[in-house]
């Protein structure tokens, strides 16, 4: 009997080891260069839509190419790493917020971000800038906001009764929003909004009434909690009292 349990230990753990030696996406190799924005946060005009969102997750943030994915790779979050001497092993943390090309680039890092890759020295970092672009190599990792809902933004062109656009803020985990719809009570369905552009989603014909909004999230549907008012307004950011792992 003890050597039966032995041998089914040991099988769990044959089992298990590849599943626990793969739970982070390897790094792929790439190339990075940074934005000449003097405010270290990228463009607030950026292809995503985002606004000032940079500023809010202390500038570190990027644009991207192949990686922004028609709009639905924006929010995501990456860790970058350079491979210089001048370069750390952590390298920086990134969420994405605009799309840009380089030379031969996946990412336009805020000067913050780029920053951040370099030891904590400043003739490090100067030396690092001076190279204009850079060798990296980058992995998704997953979006982390502690204690903080997902907020739907209502864009300010949106127009209330004949026009809503929204952008959907802090989402979490490793997830892309693949789409948005929101309930028409007339015919007792959900209706798909259409993306605008970047991660803003919209339509031409909001319900009247208590609006009810629902994402796609990965492979699953998450919904707020309550209804967002039916006076919503441009401008306005709205709690979903909804976290996302």
């Amino acid at each position: 009997m003890k050597s039966a349990m032995n041998y089914s230990c040991l099988l769990c753990i044959l089992v298990l080891l590849p599943a626990l030696c793969h739970c982070q996406d390897p790094f792929t190799p790439s190339r990075a260069t940074y934005y000449g924005s003097p405010y270290c946060y990228g463009t607030p005009t950026g292809a995503c839509g985002y606004g000032e969102y940079g500023r809010t997750i202390d500038g570190y943030v990027t644009g991207v190419s192949r990686l922004y994915r028609n709009g639905s790779g924006c929010g995501a979050c990456y860790q970058v790493r350079c491979t210089e001497p001048q370069c750390t092993g952590e390298g920086a943390y990134v969420v994405v917020t605009d799309y840009g090309e380089g030379d031969r680039t996946d990412f336009i890092l805020s000067t913050r971000s780029y920053a951040k890759m370099a030891k904590p020295d400043d003739y490090q970092t100067k030396q690092l800038f001076a190279y204009g672009v850079v060798e990296v190599e980058f992995r998704r990792v997953p979006c982390r906001y502690p204690g903080q809902n997902l907020l739907v933004s209502v864009s300010e062109h949106s127009r209330n009764p004949s026009y809503l656009a929204i952008i959907l803020l802090y989402v979490a985990g490793t997830n892309d929003v693949t789409a948005a719809e929101y309930w028409q009570d007339d015919y007792q369905g959900w209706k798909r909004m259409r993306r605008a552009y970047g991660a803003m989603f919209d339509t031409q014909t909001p319900p009247r009434g208590d609006l009810y909004l629902r994402f796609q999230v990965g492979g699953s549907w998450v919904q707020p909690k309550r209804a967002f008012p039916a006076d919503w307004k441009a401008g306005a950011v709205y709690d979903s009292q909804v976290q996302l792992n």
